[in-house]
């Protein structure tokens, strides 16, 4: 198993097109601190080079996903007032790159845990999993663009609910008011986890995958028409591409699609489109 320079705070593993990623702090509930923000990111741009990366899986080790920002580093902060962050890149960067990325969730998902979750493009979560913005119980706001995220996933009245009162919500509710895509048997998590990559790495273009991804999170801030407008120019695009080609044929003679690996010059995707 592979680690980035961060006394494995952070793990990956590449295998059959997939790199799962596990946050490692499990004795603090993988609680962020700055050598997970470093190593995490790093992998994150390691799998966006690869070629052979075609989905990327990020869970955590033990009982919890991630638990939020270290408390011994949150105290400190708390009697100094100094807020440095030592993460490589800004916290939306998950959304910059140009691969699908499934959040495992296995057990608590607070704070910073919740946010990375939800820069994820999907988000599975085991029978275990509970959630909390916990933002407003430690006298903060809703950080690094929660207040984006959540009124796009969930509605505006469930997100004023998560970061105004902070509560606990166990993973049932987070299915049922589309916080998470699906919530499975604990023991089952990461299997069902990969076994969706898997489709991705089988089935799907990483051209398209990339396109699809860079669309949607781009149009969250464009007018219908402007939107429209530019899926038409990108599909004149596609239509040229040896991806279509590729998926026409494989259709067609019933095979599975052979599609081209995503050129390092796509690795990342332009949030303004």
């Amino acid at each position: 198993m592979a680690h980035a320079d961060d006394k494995k705070t952070v793990l990956a593993d590449v295998a059959d097109g997939i790199m799962t990623i596990t946050l490692n702090r499990p004795d603090r509930g993988n609680a962020w601190n700055g050598p997970m923000a470093q190593g995490y990111f790093a992998l994150l741009e390691q799998a966006a080079q690869d070629p052979e990366v075609r989905a990327i899986i990020v869970t955590g080790a033990g009982k919890a996903f991630c638990v939020g920002g270290d408390g011994k580093k949150l105290a400190v902060v708390a009697d100094t007032g100094d807020i440095k962050s030592a993460a490589p890149q800004p916290y939306w960067f998950p959304l910059t790159i140009g691969k699908p990325i499934i959040a495992a969730i296995n057990g608590a998902c607070f704070g910073i845990g919740l946010q990375q979750a939800l820069v994820s493009d999907i988000r599975f979560a085991s029978e275990d999993a509970k959630f909390s913005t916990a933002y407003a119980r430690r006298g903060l706001v809703a950080e690094m663009g929660m207040s984006w995220l959540l009124p796009r996933l969930v509605g505006t009245g469930h997100a004023m609910d998560l970061l105004i009162s902070a509560r606990l919500v166990r993973a049932a509710e987070a299915e049922r008011i589309g916080l998470v895509n699906c919530v499975v048997p604990a023991g089952d998590l990461l299997a069902e986890a990969q076994a969706y990559a898997t489709q991705l790495v089988r089935h799907c273009s990483p051209y398209s995958m990339r396109a699809i991804k860079q669309q949607s999170f781009a149009d969250l801030m464009q007018p219908f028409l402007k939107s429209f407008d530019r899926s038409v120019a990108l599909l004149d695009t596609a239509f040229a591409a040896p991806d279509f080609k590729e998926g026409m044929a494989s259709w067609q003679e019933g095979r599975p699609p052979n599609f081209p690996a995503l050129p390092q010059e796509l690795a990342h995707i332009d949030l303004n489109g």
